[in-house]
């Protein structure tokens, strides 16, 4: 406005818009939106129409089926839509940013389910990372597999466990819990050790889930979710791997467990404000028992038995689930008129569309 009124009077436009510090074309732009009665505020720069928006109407249903089932996330909610003949509809992401921008996530759930995202966790043992470090040569002609695992809250190192093989990762497993407890999860990536062959469950999977310890898998070819431990093991190879050569699997042994104990008990921790990451950790009150508990469902919902062929077999239809999941008890948990849940204990390990007989998904989240 005050440009405005100056340019009244001014006699030199081009040195009247060097002293405001704009150009003649802002200058002129502003006096036209004077002369018209138009406000001088900044207008939005935001696109009149936005190619590939999610129409009002797809909006509108996926919040309608969200309202009718809070317990569905995005890729449930677009499944269904998808079933009852919607066409067009949003990506996963999208339908995700659609709810979470009406209010229908809630941050407390949203952790539960994806709290791996997180940088860190505020509390010792609610997540461990455990790995095996790249395979490393020993001087009588050996080659070293150490397997580990870390603290993600307090970066401590819970065991160094060097082997000849990639092997015995329920045998190391249990050893860290008789020593600390049990944590709420253990995050891996999805080597075999870990994962399910094409989407199946590891003994190891069905074994944490029997003690009620939730298996979290990074993403495939994304190493950075397992950040902490993938960190863990530059650090192992930058203090000791590169400079000492181990004579045989026992000298490997002595070595690495001296360097883990300088590691959790001399080594500041930069993420830790500058504390040793045996300062912070505290183990876990959660004791662990070498009999495995059985398991009381609800009674509100149908129970099935996996057959000795890992397959599931109900009113016709046949699921393969896992040959490693033979005998166990699933709950079949209806959320729709043709979606279900398959709950093994306290944990959903899959969805299935009970119209198209189809398995949509094999990822494991605790229930409560």
């Amino acid at each position: 406005k005050e440009f405005v009124e100056a340019a009244k009077t001014s006699k030199n436009f081009s040195s009247l818009c060097r002293e405001f510090g704009i150009s003649r074309k802002t200058g002129y732009k502003w006096i036209d939106r004077y002369n018209q009665y138009q406000s001088l505020s900044n207008r939005s720069h935001a696109p009149i129409h936005i190619p590939g928006k999610t129409s009002p109407e797809i909006e509108n249903a996926i919040l309608r089926v969200r309202a009718d089932n809070p317990g569905w996330g995005a890729k449930t909610i677009l499944k269904v839509l998808e079933n009852n003949g919607y066409t067009d509809l949003p990506c996963i992401r999208t339908a995700n940013n659609i709810l979470q921008r009406n209010g229908c996530i809630s941050e407390i759930e949203s952790e539960k389910r994806q709290a791996f995202i997180r940088f860190q966790r505020e509390l010792c043992n609610e997540l461990w990372q455990l790995d095996f470090k790249g395979d490393f040569p020993l001087l009588d002609g050996n080659r070293c597999h150490a397997f580990d695992a870390i603290d993600d809250c307090s970066r401590y190192c819970l065991g160094i466990f060097p082997r000849h093989y990639a092997r015995g990762v329920i045998e190391n497993v249990e050893l860290l819990f008789k020593e600390y407890g049990l944590p709420k999860a253990i995050l891996t990536d999805n080597g075999g050790q870990f994962a399910g062959f094409k989407g199946g469950y590891t003994r190891f999977e069905r074994w944490l889930m029997d003690l009620d310890v939730l298996p979290i898998h990074g993403r495939p070819l994304h190493p950075q979710t397992q950040g902490k431990i993938e960190r863990f093991h530059r650090t192992m190879k930058n203090e000791l791997l590169k400079r000492k050569d181990f004579i045989d699997l026992a000298d490997a042994d002595k070595h690495l467990q001296e360097w883990r104990t300088k590691y959790n008990e001399v080594r500041p921790h930069e993420a830790l404000d500058m504390k040793c990451p045996a300062d912070v950790y505290v183990p876990s009150q959660r004791q662990y028992h070498v009999e495995i508990k059985p398991y009381e469902y609800s009674g509100l919902n149908r129970i099935l038995k996996v057959n000795f062929k890992g397959y599931l077999r109900f009113d016709s239809k046949e699921f393969y689930l896992s040959e490693t999941m033979a005998g166990a008890e699933i709950e079949l948990y209806c959320v729709g008129s043709t979606l279900a849940w398959l709950c093994y204990r306290n944990y959903k390990i899959a969805e299935i569309d009970l119209h198209t007989e189809a398995l949509l998904s094999r990822k494991i989240s605790r229930l409560n």
